[in-house]
């Protein structure tokens, strides 16, 4: 499939599944008369390829160079692991990690788990983002843990606010897939 074919596909089958309808509490707090799955989509057998393809081409359009990509876990885990398999079919090497809330006080004590970020071109990733909160703190962590975040990439912006707080914060680009208009959420 063609990248056009790959967005459209992705595209329909986030409406098809991950979009949820009726009244619900985001993680950020606020409440919402929808909800998007995404997991739904991050860890579905056809899907998640779309979303490592899109995402890379994505990147590549924004001129964004990397060499590691992912976010706090549990939502950019799936993403991640996309992304990586992506590359890799594009004959690219891009490595995939894991960000904890909080550092752990126990083992090897990191807060990013995986092959490592130190002095490495780091690519912030998360499947939606209502207030930006948890891309911020994966962007804190991988910092803090010597990367280097050149962006943070969504599959999905709800448009209230994510994109702006996190290019002011963490001074870097935010770039979506898709926007909630894409989905019918206006």
């Amino acid at each position: 499939m063609s990248l056009v074919e790959d967005r459209a596909r992705l595209l329909e089958l986030i409406k098809d599944l991950a979009v949820v309808r009726g009244r619900v509490t985001l993680s950020s707090g606020k409440e919402a008369d929808y909800y998007v799955d995404l997991r739904r989509i991050t860890l579905h057998h056809e899907a998640s390829i779309l979303v490592g393809r899109t995402l890379l081409a994505l990147l590549d359009e924004a001129d964004i160079e990397f060499e590691t990509a992912g976010g706090l876990t549990m939502g950019a885990d799936p993403v991640g692991t996309a992304l990586m398999h992506a590359a890799r079919e594009a004959g690219r090497t891009v490595d995939a990690y894991v960000v904890r809330k909080a550092q752990k006080s126990y083992g090897m004590g990191r807060q990013v788990e995986g092959p490592g970020v130190e002095n490495r071109a780091c690519v912030v990733l998360e499947d939606t983002s209502t207030t930006g909160g948890s891309a911020l703190t994966a962007v804190e962590g991988v910092r803090k843990a010597g990367g280097d975040v050149r962006a943070v990439a969504v599959i999905v912006d709800r448009d209230t606010g994510a994109k702006e707080r996190i290019e002011a914060e963490a001074g870097v680009p935010y770039l979506a897939l898709f926007g909630k208009d894409e989905l019918g959420l206006d």
